[in-house]
């Protein structure tokens, strides 16, 4: 039994790691969970399921730390798709509200809709786009 006290860790460091974006210390830490418990599993003993958790972690977030941080400090040039869009400058083409609206970001024209609940942009304002869900950018002033 206590390889499941091990799925249960891995479970508690994987919600934790939802819970706290952009730090990947607790999502490395409990694939090593894991393997712990895979190796538990298979009977071996709580200290040798120990030593696979510690090596676990330290490999992990040796090897997989930086390159997830890499990958979330990517220059925003480097951005590709819809992700290159968030950041840049956009026209309101049609009031943009939380209701909807339009904007031109780039030469493309874009179905918008206010970030903040109580936004509201008039035609012709310069926004910031903050996010993209779909195809509707998200802006903001």
């Amino acid at each position: 039994m206590a390889w499941l006290v091990w799925v249960v860790v891995a479970a508690l460091l994987a919600i934790g790691e939802l819970l706290t974006p952009g730090l990947f210390f607790l999502g490395p830490v409990a694939l090593a969970a894991v393997a712990a418990a895979l190796v538990s599993l298979l009977g071996a003993g709580s200290a040798i399921s120990v030593l696979v958790f510690i090596a676990g972690s330290i490999a992990s977030l040796a090897l997989l730390r930086p390159i997830a941080r890499r990958h979330v400090r990517m220059p925003q040039l480097m951005r590709t798709g819809t992700d290159a869009l968030v950041g840049r400058k956009a026209t309101v083409t049609r009031q943009v509200d939380a209701a909807g609206g339009r904007v031109r970001i780039g030469g493309d024209e874009w179905s918008a809709r206010s970030y903040l609940e109580d936004g509201v942009y008039a035609e012709g304002a310069i926004v910031d786009v903050v996010k993209i869900e779909g195809a509707t950018a998200l802006v903001a002033e």
